[in-house]
This record gives structure tokens, C-alpha cells and sequence, in this order.
């Protein structure tokens, strides 16, 4: 596969994960992510989903738009790395909540659907 096929490869599995984020549904979420997955952010340091799904389902967190640009896409037999930007706004709190990040998600291909690992954040400086 070429470099351009891997990048809209990924960029639409990509953008059904920022849908499933948007619908702030676990079960949604969860079909996007292996059971182990954690987020990492400059904030929180490492989150575990139960932690992350927590603040989802208690209405702490919402997310009302997502989108991510692909940029760089490495394949390495059944692992991928993924590198984009992001941008997502939402509720975090109750205080509105915007954000501009570079994104890495390591996916890891179970039964031949690709399923994220791990989400790394870094806030792009301004």
C-alpha cells in the first residue's frame, strides 16, 4: 500500500473514531478501541478508559466537534502509528473546552479491524 492509500486509509478510521467521540457514547467509543486503551495529555498524564468513559458518562466531559488531519501514517506488521493534528471543542466541567493538538494513536490490528491502543495529546503552541 502506498503512503497515500495508508493516509485515507487511516484518516477514514480516524474520522469515525472523532464521530464516535462526538455521539459521547462508551459503547460507541469502545468499538473504536482495544479494552486496554489509555489517553495520554499534557494535563491528566496518563488517563485509563475507566477513567476517561467515567467523566463521559457523569456528564463531566462532552465533546461537540472533532476533527483530525492525518499527517504521517507508519504500518509495522500489526501495529500502527498514526501522527495528525486535531482540533475538538466541547464541555469539560461545565466551562466550554477547545483544543488544538498534535495527535499520536498507536493502533493494533485484532481480527482484521484496526482498533487504537493508545491516544498521545500535545497541545500545539501558539
Amino acid at each position: 500500500m502506498t503512503e497515500g492509500q495508508l493516509k485515507k486509509q487511516f484518516q477514514e478510521i480516524e474520522d469515525n473514531f472523532n464521530v464516535a467521540v462526538i455521539s459521547n457514547s462508551v459503547d460507541e467509543i469502545k468499538k473504536c478501541v482495544t479494552s486496554d486503551w489509555v489517553l495520554v495529555d499534557s494535563q491528566g498524564g496518563i488517563i485509563p478508559q475507566e477513567g476517561f468513559f467515567n467523566v463521559l458518562q457523569q456528564g463531566q466531559l462532552s465533546h461537540s466537534t472533532m476533527t483530525k488531519e492525518i499527517l504521517r501514517v507508519k504500518v509495522y506488521g500489526d501495529i500502527a502509528l498514526v501522527t495528525g493534528r486535531g482540533q475538538n471543542t466541547g464541555m469539560w466541567q461545565g466551562q466550554p473546552l477547545e483544543a488544538d493538538e498534535w495527535i499520536t494513536d498507536v493502533y493494533k490490528k485484532e481480527n482484521d479491524k484496526w482498533l487504537c491502543v493508545l491516544t498521545h495529546l500535545t497541545p500545539v503552541k501558539k
